[in-house]
């Protein structure tokens, strides 16, 4: 929400903690057929992305997100050539997808058209050309129902949605039944993986951990990590679940190596230092991780504060 003199932007994180950055500037304020939407010129974060009062993304650090939700399952595939990615209005992760030379196709699907097309306008560098790249499909439709009606097969499915939030577009999308259908169209071998809320101290066992535990139910291999970013006032959590290779079995030097191979020069994130530092979870997180016992299901849905 704005604060009342219009020059600070206050986030509630949890019931009890919020976040305040000073606004330099608001480009664009409304409300979708799904979403309120804002974009505001951040003092400390640069240009920014806002659905329902939750920052999605920031100029400053956008990259670290980013690149922590794709970069780890692309790498870890042997050869990613057909992608699929849910939500991603930004193009950020469209972009971060297209890096790789051995892409030969992407579908991105997402339900809110005209998010995407602020994004477009407003965010020119969150996407850097995306859009234009011959190799993306974009549609406009519910992901789940584009699985649910395909025979298509990925390498690699990225679930960049928004948090489920109690009356959110996206709630359902992180339940033990959208899960089956991705798990049921990846190719042999493929992986998935979502961003899953949360992984700080006060809020890890919110989402992040039952994610976790709904995944464990239908994929032989996963792995949770995490990254801290400023502009979300916290650590990130996020899953992969994968019916073949475990990016977190990676050395540094596997990382790096495969990276030189597709093309992709030297990121401010991501490399193979990085890779194995997100999967080496302090303990507090690998103790949620273990004590959890719910699973998320389109009955019983959780939603992040």
């Amino acid at each position: 929400m704005l604060s009342d003199h219009d020059k600070w932007y206050i986030e509630r994180i949890t019931p009890e903690l919020v976040q305040m950055s000073s606004i330099d500037g608001v480009l664009y304020s409304g409300k979708s057929k799904y979403q309120s939407v804002e974009v505001l010129e951040n003092g400390c974060f640069g240009r920014c992305l806002v659905l329902d009062g939750k920052t999605q993304s920031a100029q400053s650090d956008e990259f670290i997100y980013h690149q922590s939700l794709v970069q780890p399952t692309m790498i870890a595939h042997p050869n990613p050539e057909k992608v699929f990615i849910a939500g991603g209005g930004e193009g950020a992760t469209a972009r971060e997808v297209l890096r790789h030379n051995t892409v030969k196709q992407v579908v991105m699907v997402d339900l809110d058209q005209e998010v995407v097309e602020i994004c477009q306008k407003y965010l020119p560098e969150h996407h850097q050309g995306a859009f234009e790249d011959a190799r993306l499909t974009l549609k406009f439709d519910d992901a789940s129902a584009y699985l649910r009606d395909t025979d298509e097969r990925f390498d690699v499915i990225v679930l960049d949605l928004s948090d489920p939030m109690d009356g959110g577009p996206a709630y359902l999308l992180y339940t033990l039944d959208f899960y089956t259908m991705v798990r049921d169209r990846l190719a042999p071998g493929g992986l998935m993986v979502t961003q899953s809320g949360p992984a700080s101290l006060i809020n890890h066992t919110e989402v992040f951990t039952a994610i976790n535990y709904t995944l464990n139910q239908l994929f032989p291999t996963v792995a949770p990590y995490s990254a801290h970013i400023q502009s979300f006032g916290e650590t990130w959590g996020f899953n992969v679940a994968s019916l073949g290779p475990n990016p977190a079995d990676l050395t540094p030097d596997d990382v790096d190596a495969r990276l030189k191979q597709r093309g992709i020069g030297p990121m401010d994130f991501y490399d193979g230092v990085t890779n194995q530092s997100i999967f080496a979870m302090p303990a507090y997180l690998r103790a949620g991780i273990a004590a959890e016992t719910r699973t998320i299901t389109a009955e019983n849905p959780l939603f992040i504060f």
